[in-house]
């Protein structure tokens, strides 16, 4: 049996959750949430906690169990807790700064790179630091992955946009010969 899958997924006080043939929608204080699961597999609502369990040990519905399960458990967590990823930006003359709920970036380029939130979505800027918070971790994931592809770090000075904690391998570049 999945590992993760026969772990119940506990709510916190606050969440609502509404389970149908095929579909589970998670309310909260941080939104709403949806997601379309295998519908064999069976999502029992229990005192304070969700259970999922797999109707055989076939393939197919070994390979859903865990995953319906952790897809339930990030949408507890993100209505009650929130998701949130924090890029960082290096080098000299790179910054970002908010204008409204606009992220402008200016990373080198010759024009200012500007990126809208999606719905759900909120940026902030503290410093050399952005946040992209959110209910939904795969959108949160998303829009990061977004912001540090307008300029991904690079091998020989470490300069552009970064995850925090991210380590670069970093080269050494041309040596002079004498």
């Amino acid at each position: 049996m999945s590992r993760v899958g026969r772990l119940p997924v506990p709510l916190p006080a606050g969440v609502d959750v509404t389970i149908e043939q095929g579909h589970v929608s998670v309310k909260g204080p941080r939104g709403e949430l949806d997601q379309h699961v295998h519908p064999d597999l069976h999502i029992a609502l229990g005192e304070g906690e969700v259970v999922v369990t797999r109707p055989s040990d076939r393939r197919e519905h070994r390979s859903q169990h865990g995953l319906a399960r952790a897809l339930i458990q990030n949408m507890v967590t993100g209505v009650s807790e929130g998701w949130s990823k924090t890029l960082e930006i290096q080098g000299t003359g790179y910054r970002a700064e908010m204008d409204g709920n606009t992220l402008v970036l200016r990373v080198g380029y010759s024009h200012l790179v500007r990126k809208d939130p999606p719905d759900g979505i909120e940026f902030a800027v503290e410093g050399q630091l952005v946040h992209v918070r959110g209910a939904n971790k795969q959108v949160v994931g998303q829009q990061a992955a977004e912001i540090r592809a307008v300029r991904p770090p690079e091998p020989y000075k470490g300069k552009g946009i970064r995850y925090r904690g991210e380590w670069v391998r970093r080269k050494q570049g041309k040596s002079a010969i004498a």
